[in-house]
């Protein structure tokens, strides 16, 4: 490529030969002219970026990434976002070590690890951006290419000075896909090779040769994001699905209207009252586990809502499930239709930050529900994770391992709510009165 003809230090020709001694080891060697620097540097980027698979990703940069998400997200989901933001900078920038970057569908993972390749190609660093089906799919089909071997084609990915793997967990988990992306992050992690990866997985459900490597805190630093998906804005919890206040939203403590308790007996509105107290306090500072019981329209499910709603607004949105419902969703996940693993929603619900179970009862549960929710219950009892529960049966009539962590006061208040039902801890929006009219108006 010849260089610019009025350049003074060429004149036309791109290089240039050093004047230096004859016994200099860079003797006789010509370097590129300044005139020509700024096009060679253009190409070496686009061959980077061409080699890259990045061309549908250009757009997904630093600069187009909202780091502390849409407005209205919590401070708990922004704050993760943010972190996970300055990481893939400091990555980009230091392409040192392994980054690992956890979250769910649509929580912006992909477009921190495009941008850190990106900033990287910019950078005139050999990257391979590949999603963890296609890099199978890369190795499937180079058995029968003329044009790359599979060996040339592994190496190419192993040797790779950044490699971003995106969607782990996603690919087909057959034992030789699973052997080949041991192969290819083992190699990666024994030679320190700059990596980056992308999972909506939780890390116990990462192949265990794998997990030992990606918990090396020494080589991975781990980002988990819990802001919802972008692309659905009405989904702002972060967590599954199955969690929902949305038919409790309008369940708070500012219309928990005690005085609906007028003409029940002095110890019913003073079971009524406690409970309020008890659920405004742990939805102040959520510590331990609240049991709250009593009969069906009691008011107990209000103040679980209440606790619920107030934490999601402050950014801190729980995991409020139905009992049943839960249940269900988990046996619902053993159908070859299910889209979603039973590990991944029993490991959200028993690690949760704040866990609401409503409507609790395990008088008809069958020994397979039992023991999912002692396992569940277990685990946050041990962890000593908040949890808040209501239950319509009395605590002698449920499973014994459940009512020996319910009456352990060290982590447990149990709230007994023993008002008959009455209409109406909740009724809507209270009733305003009507604006005064001014004088002059009438």
């Amino acid at each position: 490529m010849p260089g610019d003809p009025n350049c003074p230090l060429c004149g036309g020709l791109g290089y240039l030969r050093q004047d230096l001694p004859i016994d200099h080891p860079d003797f006789g060697k010509v370097i590129i002219c300044t005139c020509r620097q700024a096009e060679v540097s253009r190409l070496v980027h686009q061959r980077l970026f061409m080699l890259s698979n990045l061309e549908a990703l250009q757009n997904l940069t630093f600069e187009t990434f909202k780091p502390r998400g849409r407005v209205g997200l919590g401070e708990q989901q922004a704050a993760s976002l943010e972190r996970a933001f300055n990481s893939a900078q400091q990555f980009a920038s230091q392409l040192n070590g392994w980054l690992l970057l956890m979250g769910d569908f649509g929580c912006g993972k992909t477009h921190l690890a495009a941008a850190a390749a990106n900033r990287a190609v910019e950078l005139g660093v050999p990257t391979l951006f590949i999603t963890a089906p296609d890099l199978l799919d890369w190795l499937r089909f180079s058995y029968g290419s003329t044009e790359t071997s599979y060996e040339e084609r592994f190496e190419e990915i192993r040797d790779a000075e950044l490699l971003v793997l995106d969607d782990f967990g996603t690919q087909n988990a057959t034992a030789w896909a699973q052997e080949k992306l041991f192969q290819i992050l083992n190699y990666r992690y024994i030679n320190r090779r700059a990596t980056l990866i992308t999972t909506n997985q939780s890390l116990d459900e990462i192949e265990p040769r794998l997990r030992s490597r990606i918990q090396d805190p020494e080589l991975v630093t781990v980002c988990k994001i819990v802001a919802p998906d972008f692309r659905n804005p009405a989904d702002d919890t972060g967590h599954h699905e199955l969690s929902s206040l949305g038919l409790h939203v309008q369940q708070t403590f500012s219309n928990f209207n005690l005085r609906q308790a007028e003409g029940l007996k002095r110890e019913e509105t003073q079971s009524l009252e406690t409970a309020f107290k008890a659920a405004q306090q742990y939805a102040e500072h959520p510590t331990g586990w609240l049991v709250l019981t009593g009969g069906f329209g009691s008011g107990k499910t209000h103040l679980a809502a209440a606790i619920g709603n107030y934490r999601a607004g402050l950014g801190f949105p729980p995991f409020f499930v139905v009992v049943p419902d839960l249940l269900d969703h988990l046996r619902a996940t053993f159908s070859p239709n299910s889209n979603t693993s039973y590990d991944k929603i029993f490991e959200e619900v028993r690690s949760t930050q704040l866990l609401i179970l409503d409507d609790l009862s395990t008088q008809s549960a069958t020994p397979w529900a039992k023991e999912k929710l002692s396992q569940i219950l277990n685990y946050r009892y041990n962890a000593e994770l908040p949890t808040v529960i209501t239950t319509a049966d009395k605590l002698d009539s449920l499973d014994p391992r459940l009512r020996s962590r319910m009456l352990d006061t060290r982590i447990c208040r149990v709230c007994g709510i023993t008002s008959p039902f009455f209409k109406g801890p909740y009724r809507g929006t209270p009733e305003k009165k009507p604006a005064r009219v001014p004088r002059g108006n009438r």
